[in-house]
């Protein structure tokens, strides 16, 4: 970086020099090749791994890498202001003004003089976003709900949706007949166009049976993805520290493995 460049950023700090930063990589002239070749949609796709990134080190409990992690998402957010900035849209200001009036707007018992029902944070919330929607033209109960949300989480949200409508079944006794109804459809598929719709609909009607237990079922997804790694890991192990090659085994010897590494997850105290 030339002198002139390094000392542009003199004196700048936090939010100020980090703005800077991204403009000079998007300057046409002196900016960097890569960051000027994207777009919102090439950049989004960055948006969404950094989030879950920041997600990972609190899940982690590692605070130094959600430092790192929570810059990396406000790059994020800095460099689509940018390119909106550039467009004529909006700049970061105008964000950082939208979601001021939007968070003050939705606590109007705190910022404002409305007085508080005693509601539960989620009713109140989810009234005042349904009032949002409904300004900006929503003709559906499910609009804004966003498409590119993981798919289980997005099932989730749909339902919830549905369910402040109205539409839920009774008891437990129906999203899980459900699962059991979906489970024979899908062994009756004769083609993959079929396989694929009722694979989804098996899916959907199980987010359904566990959202009714009430448990996240992204959740609860991510944990069993977790020990199901951490037992693997502990069965190749188990192989190695025993001179064989795990793949080598049959699958009733890695069952047995399997079991060995339940076993020692349950010995341990809690």
């Amino acid at each position: 970086m030339s002198e002139a460049k390094t000392t542009s950023l003199t004196g700048l700090t936090g939010l100020q020099r980090l703005l800077a930063i991204m403009a000079r990589l998007r300057d046409p002239e002196r900016g960097c090749e890569w960051d000027l070749a994207q777009s919102f949609a090439t950049i989004a796709p960055y948006t969404i791994e950094e989030a879950y990134e920041v997600a990972d080190a609190i899940e982690r409990g590692d605070m130094t890498s959600l430092v790192d992690e929570l810059g990396d998402l406000l790059l994020q957010v800095v460099f689509h202001a940018r390119m909106a900035e550039e467009a004529g849209l909006f700049d970061f200001e105008a964000v950082a003004d939208t979601i001021s009036a939007k968070m003050e707007a939705r606590h109007p018992h705190i910022f404002g003089d409305a007085a508080d029902l005693g509601q539960s944070r989620e009713e109140r919330w989810e009234r005042l976003k349904a009032e949002e929607r409904a300004a900006k033209g929503a003709t559906s109960a499910l609009d804004g709900v966003a498409l590119a949300l993981p798919a289980l989480m997005r099932a989730e949200k749909l339902q919830k949706r549905a369910v402040r409508q109205g539409f839920d079944w009774p008891d437990v006794e129906g999203p899980k007949a459900k699962v059991f109804e979906e489970i024979d459809e899908l062994a009756a598929a004769g083609t993959e166009a079929e396989r694929i719709d009722e694979a989804g609909d098996l899916l959907f009607a199980a987010v359904n049976l566990v959202r009714f237990h009430g448990v996240s079922p992204e959740e609860a997804l991510c944990k069993a993805n977790a020990k199901f790694e951490r037992r693997f890991r502990g069965m190749e192990a188990l192989a190695e520290k025993q001179g064989v090659v795990f793949a080598s085994l049959t699958l009733e010897q890695q069952d047995a493995l399997w079991n060995d590494v339940k076993a020692s997850e349950a010995a341990k105290p809690a």
